[in-house]
């Protein structure tokens, strides 16, 4: 298993629909086969529009074949639209199994 946190920040006023694409996109991939587990959603506490998605799939090939895809591809020509800057990920590999 890895786990992915994607970092991203909001254009002032999109925070709400930031939040509520999550919780959709989620459920879709929850719905799939793809190899993701499960994702969580975290504010910046001092800087509300900042946000973590912490993400768990079964393993690199897996997340890596979803960002490949159209689905993903069509989620960030949308993010572009109330993003501010680009967002990054890094991925991380449990160790202490």
């Amino acid at each position: 298993m890895i786990n992915v946190g994607l970092y991203y920040r909001v254009k002032e006023g999109h925070e709400k629909e930031f939040e509520e694409t999550f919780s959709k996109v989620v459920s879709i991939l929850k719905n799939s086969d793809i190899g993701f587990i499960d994702a969580k959603l975290y504010k910046r506490v001092d800087d509300p529009r900042e946000y973590l998605i912490y993400s768990e799939w079964k393993d690199l090939e897996s997340f890596k074949k979803f960002i490949l895809s159209k689905d993903y591809k069509e989620t960030t020509t949308y993010g572009k639209t109330i993003l501010e800057g680009r967002p990054y990920h890094k991925i991380f590999q449990e160790i202490n199994t």
